[in-house]
């Protein structure tokens, strides 16, 4: 248990979000913490500086049905304190005004809502840290939409004209289901400023075989997108990967899953990239995907009838899914590689066990021999280089 000294000077150190006037019965979530409106409820303390995931969904009165879930990104200071108020009208939390905020702000530095106050767990905190290590200010700035509000409200109509599978359909009746929803036409499109991804590549002037490689190797595209649109930096495409997935799972949208699959779909699109010029992106990027599944396939994570990773049930990932298809083909890539990375071998066995074990899948092999499982002396193993520094010194070979 906590000592009294400790909890002082989190309660100082830490963030605090202050949310007035919100209904009872109203579910509210910070990360991977979700927290259900009692009548003295008045936002969460001892917030760990750094991003952050604020989602809501009011319900009516008796508590039994929820509206779609509302959210948005923070990066919060060290001792800041963040204010929304209710709307009763619009049902949603608002900003106040500097000057009342101001005063809000002292009441909380002087300990006044202190009671009224639920803390932040801790214990969770590593869980959001390996859900959001690659988003910073700068990520949240550059996708947030108009308002900084994602909700599956304004995607209304956003969506039509995409081809959608199975299961994507699915969910798009399931967020759209609700005695809550109000007429599309009240809410403007705001949508999140994501990086457009290309689903073909479509190029004048060169021959069919270089476009239908250009098409089977997404290798070319990926480097290409990565200098025009996220300024040769890795980490800000891992970035976007991760606040689409966070906006999608606790924040209930659609658009927000479409990119999350676009950008998954281009980077398992890849059969170059991840052996030659950009094995360290690939490790990182299949650490975060694992991460992610593992987080969202937990059947003890739902939040409330609200449903959040709840929409990631079994029924999502079936084997005729996207997903699937391109782990399949990136495991056979992984298996039959010459010379693979051998951070990027581990995190995709730790993938593929989880796939596995979590969903029941089966990757058939080419042949009989498992090249993610193989031998130490197997002649068809492939060469396994170990890169401790990302400075480009020397690997060695095994």
């Amino acid at each position: 248990m906590m000592d009294a000294d400790k909890a002082l000077e989190l309660v100082k150190s830490g963030a605090t979000l202050l949310l007035l006037d919100v209904p009872q019965y109203t579910l509210i979530g910070i990360d991977t913490q979700v927290f259900s409106v009692g009548p003295a409820f008045k936002g969460i303390k001892m917030i760990p500086p750094g991003v952050h995931f604020v989602f809501y969904s009011s319900s009516t009165r008796d508590g039994k049905e929820f509206s779609p879930i509302t959210g948005f990104f923070i990066d919060a200071g060290y001792s800041q304190v963040v204010v929304r108020m209710w709307d009763q009208q619009e049902e949603r939390l608002i900003k106040v005004p500097e000057e009342e905020e101001e005063r809000y702000r002292q009441a909380v530095r002087s300990f006044e809502f202190d009671k009224h106050l639920g803390p932040y767990d801790l214990s969770l905190c590593a869980d959001w840290k390996r859900l959001s290590n690659y988003i910073t200010k700068t990520t949240i700035e550059r996708l947030e939409p108009i308002g900084g509000e994602i909700t599956v409200t304004y995607e209304h109509g956003m969506l039509k004209n995409t081809c959608k599978s199975a299961m994507e359909r699915v969910l798009d009746e399931q967020l759209r289901n609700s005695k809550f929803s109000s007429p599309a036409e009240k809410h403007p499109k705001r949508g999140c400023y994501y990086t457009p991804i290309p689903h073909i590549i479509k190029r004048k002037g060169i021959e069919s075989e270089q476009l239908t490689s250009l098409n089977l190797d997404k290798t070319e595209l990926l480097d290409t997108l990565l200098v025009k649109d996220y300024g040769g930096s890795e980490e800000s495409l891992l970035g976007e990967l991760q606040f689409a997935f966070i906006a999608f799972l606790m924040g209930q949208s659609l658009e927000a899953f479409m990119q999350w699959k676009s950008l998954v779909s281009l980077l398992l699109g890849c059969t170059e990239a991840p052996f030659q010029t950009r094995s360290q992106l690939f490790t990182k990027f299949i650490k975060v995907i694992y991460y992610q599944l593992k987080y969202g396939l937990q059947k003890d994570c739902s939040v409330g009838e609200a449903g959040a990773s709840a929409l990631l049930d079994d029924s999502w990932f079936s084997s005729d899914s996207f997903l699937h298809r391109l782990c399949k083909d990136f495991f056979s890539l992984v298996q039959d590689a010459s010379v693979v990375d051998g951070d990027l071998l581990s995190w995709t066995r730790k993938l593929k066990e989880l796939l596995e074990n979590s969903l029941g899948w089966e990757f058939q092999q080419k042949s009989a021999v498992d090249g993610i499982y193989f031998e130490e002396n197997d002649e068809y193993a492939p060469v396994v280089e170990m890169l401790d520094e990302p400075s480009g010194s020397e690997p060695t070979t095994s």
